[in-house]
């Protein structure tokens, strides 16, 4: 009688609580024995169906390694694991379920345990452990880095794979979706489409862009919807066994600047309601480092727009052919002061310069336009009898008598015609990388190479600058560049230089146009690390 009472007594306690007790019988059997918790909203399995089919299928060999562990230990099992749902079967909420292995009176081992609803303490401690990985999102200098730690942050957790998009364009304009390397695969996905190019999503995205809302496309296991993806899309899909993509867009002041796309793969089911609002949450934290960039990239695009200014087209004279080339260096932070000039002297002279001032920043690009304009108002008054280096000279003593720039390298040269076919050239260099001659009918080779160059401006009062001076004939040309076509970080000038040559003659041997060479001697993007100006004069034939 009184071990009815308690039972009683007990029952009464547990219809209170919010959990459940069960048990596991040691040939599979789950009974669900009392408790008001989570006791009608669990999934069970019915005959011949096993209880680890209640379990989320990502949780299942962890969940499984844990019960085998604690099995042999004979040890309590304490964890959060997602369970399916009785009323919707594709549904799964984070359960906490405490289980203690017990012995029947036949020896065998059954399972007495509770189950209560861990859903909000899961989220939140979630919530929390997501918002602290991006709070190392790296700066903005460096965003492919912030969106593969943003990526990273929420695989395999909530999703198998994620790709991050920089969103171009301007509102109301067409948008290009272009990777930025913002890419997370959960171990044993096919590898994603190439992202290095702007690519084409289709219709869906750009409805998610344009009304700033996110999007949950469900399928089922590798069919997804081929209207509103790109093919290519839709082929990685398929491979993958996706089940869904969430489109989630990251607004910063008004406007979607970057696309996530997450996807749920090899049969797992989608992220629900509560799942989306996390995920948009955390890309969301995105907001700052591209709102940094946004900034920085206004502030760039102005620098090099002043810096350009006073890249002036070369001025054109009989019998010869210029072309020339500014690219500013891939960081997305930095502009510098690298500039090219050729001015018209006479019917049969020009002056030709090159140069770049120390410093990359919107001070050294409005310094590079302000040493520009002195050298060329200075080489057209003295003419083209002048020197080179008396050019140069005066340069830098009214420089430094303005408080310029801590350092100017450049070559100031003087080009004239003495005979129809031949043109004689004078140059002086301050500092700078020597002048590659490509003659027509021998090997590219530097000028005075075995000379070396007079220091740079502005470092010292009233030294003495030198002329050289060389021939170049019809068919002949020569290049004037900056130091960010032969310097590079950990690597030897002489080498470099001496790979520049090499590369040019290989160039030169494929007849390959003017333009187009001085293109090609350019450095891969990733190794550019600066500015780079190049200028080169070719003597026409047939004049």
């Amino acid at each position: 009688m009184n071990q009815e009472r308690l039972l009683r007594h007990y029952a009464a306690l547990m219809s209170a609580v919010p959990q459940s007790v069960w048990v596991l019988s040691a040939d599979g059997v789950v009974t669900l024995l009392a408790g008001s918790g989570m006791r009608e909203r669990l999934w069970h399995p019915d005959s011949g169906t096993s209880w680890m089919d209640a379990v989320h299928p990502k949780d299942r060999d962890w969940f499984r390694r844990a019960w085998r562990r604690t099995a042999e230990e004979r040890s309590p099992l304490d964890t959060i694991v997602r369970v399916r749902l009785k009323d919707a079967p594709d549904r799964f909420r984070h359960i906490k379920i405490i289980a203690v292995p017990v012995l029947d009176e036949e020896g065998d081992t059954e399972w007495v345990g509770t189950a209560a609803d861990a859903e909000d303490h899961w989220r939140i401690r979630m919530r929390e452990k997501l918002l602290a990985r991006m709070a190392a999102v790296p700066a903005a200098h460096d965003l492919p880095e912030a969106f593969l730690t943003t990526a990273a942050a929420v695989v395999p957790e909530l999703a198998d794979a994620v790709a991050v998009f920089h969103v171009r364009g301007e509102p109301g304009g067409a948008a290009s979706l272009t990777s930025t390397e913002g890419v997370g695969l959960a171990p044993g996905l096919p590898s994603l489409y190439p992202l290095d190019r702007d690519i084409l999503w289709g219709a869906t995205p750009r409805q998610v862009i344009e009304n700033q809302e996110a999007r949950l496309l469900t399928f089922p296991p590798g069919e997804p919807p081929e209207d509103g993806l790109s093919k290519v899309s839709v082929r990685w899909l398929r491979r993958a066994g996706a089940t869904s993509v969430a489109l989630l867009p990251v607004v910063v002041d008004g406007r979607a600047v970057a696309l996530a796309t997450t996807t749920t793969c090899r049969g797992n089911p989608p992220p629900d309601e509560a799942d989306l609002n996390l995920l948009q949450d955390v890309f969301q934290q995105m907001s700052g480092p591209l709102r940094r960039t946004m900034e920085l990239q206004r502030i760039r695009d102005r620098a090099l727009a002043l810096q350009q200014s006073f890249l002036s087209p070369p001025s054109a004279v009989d019998g010869v052919s210029i072309t020339a080339l500014y690219h500013p260096a891939d960081s997305a932070a930095e502009v510098g002061g690298d500039w090219y000039d050729a001015v018209r002297l006479s019917a049969d002279s020009l002056a030709l310069s090159i140069g770049d001032i120390a410093g990359h920043d919107l001070e050294a690009a409005a310094a590079m336009g302000r040493v520009n304009s002195l050298l060329r108002g200075l080489a057209y008054d003295s003419g083209p009898a002048a020197s080179p280096a008396a050019t140069l000279s005066r340069l830098d003593r009214i420089v430094q008598a303005l408080d310029g720039p801590s350092m100017v390298t450049a070559v100031h040269a003087v080009i004239r015609r003495v005979a129809p076919h031949i043109w004689r050239v004078t140059l002086s260099n301050a500092g700078h990388p020597p002048p590659l001659l490509i003659p027509r009918d021998a090997p590219p080779r530097y000028l005075h190479d075995l000379t070396a160059p007079d220091p740079p401006l502005c470092v010292t009062d009233g030294l003495p600058r030198t002329d050289l001076h060389t021939v170049i004939r019809e068919g002949d040309t020569l290049v004037f560049y900056t130091d960010g076509l032969v310097e590079a970080p950990g690597t030897d000038i002489g080498d470099n230089l001496r790979r520049l040559r090499e590369h040019t003659e290989a160039l030169v041997r494929a007849r390959v146009p003017l333009a187009t060479l001085i293109r090609r001697l350019l450095p891969p993007a990733q190794n550019r690390r600066d500015d780079i100006a190049v200028i080169a004069l070719e003597a026409r034939t047939g004049q």
